[in-house]
């Protein structure tokens, strides 16, 4: 089985004391302590991000790593990775983790845990990696369309309740078919993929919401897709 679960913002990096996306995507792995694996190459690898993450998952049931590719200490990479029950991707910029997965080859080796059942998961530039598409933000530019690794077909925007430039450029991008149709997420909401198709839609927040964004004759459509609050 092969599973997806994209964040449109949320988890421990962005709600610290609410871990009900976090919890949610350890226990798809059906493991008492899956091995989670962090990957912080959007941020550059910064080392407050990765001391925040084992601080959180240090108190949940599982066995948390991190893969740096900055300060690598691993032997084998693709042994490293195969190896984990879940790889967990943070935020950031996009293109540049895009460009450092290629050249190390990190690409070809997630799309192989991928296939061999590892979880993937993610929030923000961890989200729409895994879309053909996604909406990126660079800093103070107009946001743009980013072609991504395409192990799901459309496109993804993260953060569409969080950020007031996320919904209109993402409709004006779609109006004007320069981007795919595909999912917008809130914060605190988070689509889980199976075998490609969307199973839910989940939600550490009551008002989280995920959406499907449309063209039809020439206007956009925002199709609310049905949420379930993680409530503790």
């Amino acid at each position: 089985m092969r599973q997806i679960i994209a964040l449109g913002g949320g988890g421990f990096s962005m709600e610290p004391e609410n871990p009900l996306l976090d919890e949610y995507i350890l226990s798809q792995a059906k493991k008492d302590l899956p091995k989670v694996c962090f990957v912080p190459t959007a941020s550059g690898d910064q080392s407050n991000y990765i001391e925040r993450f084992h601080n959180a998952f240090n108190l949940l049931p599982c066995q948390p790593s991190h893969i740096s590719l900055f300060e690598p200490e691993f032997n084998n990479l693709e042994k490293f990775v195969l190896e984990q029950d879940v790889i967990y991707v943070g935020g950031g910029n996009t293109r540049n983790m895009l460009l450092l997965w290629k050249e190390w080859g990190l690409d070809k080796v997630l799309k192989k845990a991928y296939e061999q059942g590892v979880i993937l998961a993610g929030l923000s530039a961890g989200a729409i990696c895994w879309f053909e598409e996604g909406l990126t933000d660079p800093l103070n530019a107009p946001l743009y369309k980013l072609d991504c690794l395409g192990f799901l077909k459309g496109s993804n925007c993260p953060h569409y309740d969080g950020e007031n430039k996320r919904k209109p450029s993402y409709h004006k991008l779609i109006l004007e078919a320069q981007m795919k149709e595909g999912y917008a997420v809130d914060d605190g909401a988070a689509l889980h993929f199976v075998n490609e198709i969307l199973s839910k839609s989940v939600s550490s927040r009551p008002k989280a919401k995920s959406y499907f964004i449309k063209l039809i004759n020439g206007e956009i459509t925002e199709n609310e897709i049905n949420t379930t609050y993680l409530s503790i």
